[in-house]
């Protein structure tokens, strides 16, 4: 279902404190944007509604996190979620951020500066329409080659679908590009791990009988031919 245009959205995130829109002036400079910048940073690509970071930075105070997403229209509603939250807890918001801009091109917005430990994609768009399409995908090679330069080593990527093909693509795209898969499942809720927080989606596709898979993988060393991989796989 698409989402209404939001008038009011880019007025509201300019308000507010931890928003940024299309921002390249923070390169290389993200962990001194935050009110403690000796904490490691987490990323989740495609943030969305907000409602997973809103309950993941607000469990979490000692780390720093950025949610980044396309659209005024979805990052508005981040916003309210994350001070809904973060309201209930009696917390400062002063671990979270967000940012407007457009993930393929990540590489302009975030530098080997900005180490990242973690980095989660909760149920991005398949791009399953069309065979070329499929390179629009965040977990790509051409898209993991990206995160390398600013996930640390031994940086973790978790990731979460209900799409088989894609599941089974990101198990083949991941090694391609140098990432070691440590663990998986095809039913993320069968022995949900303590760690899971369900998405609004993830509890959709629940309510439908279509199980969650998941995965976490580990940065390694990149292959030699890593760049030649990401230009072929499909």
């Amino acid at each position: 279902m698409r989402m209404r245009f939001k008038p009011y959205a880019r007025g509201e995130l300019e308000a507010c404190g931890y928003a940024y829109d299309f921002t390249r002036e923070l390169r290389g400079i993200w962990h001194q944007s935050f009110a403690h910048p000796n904490q490691p940073m987490h990323l989740e690509l495609g943030c969305g509604k907000g409602g997973f970071l809103a309950q993941l930075a607000s469990a979490h105070p000692n780390i720093n996190y950025l949610g980044i997403d396309m659209t005024d229209k979805v990052l508005v509603l981040a916003k309210r979620n994350i001070e809904a939250a973060y309201a209930e807890k009696n917390l400062p918001i002063d671990n979270v951020k967000i940012a407007t801009f457009d993930i393929e091109r990540i590489r302009y917005m975030m530098s080997e500066a900005d180490t990242v430990e973690r980095i989660y994609i909760n149920f991005c768009n398949p791009w399953n329409v069309k065979a070329n399409h499929t390179k629009h995908r965040l977990t790509h090679p051409r898209q993991l080659l990206q995160y390398r330069e600013f996930l640390s080593d031994g940086g973790e990527i978790y990731f979460k679908c209900d799409e088989e093909e894609l599941f089974n693509d990101t198990l083949r795209y991941l090694p391609a590009a140098g990432f070691e898969i440590t663990w998986q499942t095809r039913d993320l809720h069968q022995n949900e791990p303590e760690w899971n927080i369900r998405t609004e989606h993830e509890q959709m596709f629940t309510e439908k009988g279509i199980p969650t898979k998941a995965l976490i993988a580990k940065k390694v060393a990149k292959p030699d031919d890593a760049q030649d991989v990401a230009k072929e796989i499909i």
